[in-house]
């Protein structure tokens, strides 16, 4: 990607912050701004956020315990490509903390999601696709999750190869296909750091 699309990304992502911060909120509460409660495996909001238009599609939820007592929940990307009828494809999860904070990048196993496999360079092909442009549960924490797939895109195309890499090279119970091993649930992850970024690209996060 090049420098002035990620800083522009980035601008991007820290302005929907900002301005969801002046009445209190973040990515997180926006998204869960209708949840009389929160319940560990639920997808909110419920029924998915799906844009017709590029086929983005995305739910947030979360494991009790959290994966390392800092990560809330995160956020499942996916792509139809042929539309709401047609395949589904998994691209990334997105992790932040109980502020909403980004936290975290990973791919998981394909029985985690129950998506439509797609090879490495496949699914990456995918990500400049992911445009979610819809008013619920918040335009501002649909061009977030946007801007965070377009800013951290060389990062998410190295850990689509690095989940392939992981399941190539995992051994699975007997009788067990490695796409189905429970066992194996988190295949590439990453912490990432929004305001550290900001600061090694010279843009205010304030």
């Amino acid at each position: 990607m090049a420098e002035d699309d990620r800083s522009r990304a980035l601008q991007e992502a820290l302005f929907c912050e900002r301005i969801l911060a002046k009445s209190g909120e973040n990515v997180l509460r926006s998204t869960l701004t209708d949840a009389s409660s929160v319940e560990a495996w639920s997808h909110y909001p419920p029924g998915d956020i799906f844009d017709p238009e590029s086929g983005a599609q995305w739910y947030y939820h979360c494991h009790v315990p959290s994966a390392d007592g800092i990560e809330h929940g995160h956020f499942h990307c996916f792509l139809r490509p042929e539309g709401a009828k047609g395949p589904v494809h998994h691209l990334i999860a997105v992790g932040v903390d109980a502020h909403g904070r980004l936290h975290r990048l990973f791919t998981v196993n394909q029985w985690v999601v129950g998506d439509a496999w797609l090879d490495a360079e496949e699914t990456i092909s995918l990500l400049p696709r992911f445009d979610v442009q819809m008013p619920k549960p918040s335009y501002l924490v649909n061009r977030w999750l946007t801007a965070m797939v377009r800013l951290y895109e060389e990062e998410i195309a190295a850990l689509i190869r690095e989940r392939d890499e992981t399941l190539r090279s995992h051994v699975p119970p007997e009788n067990v296909a490695v796409r189905e091993d429970r066992g194996l649930e988190v295949t590439s992850s990453r912490r990432v750091d929004l305001a550290g970024l900001a600061a090694e690209l010279g843009i205010s996060a304030g």
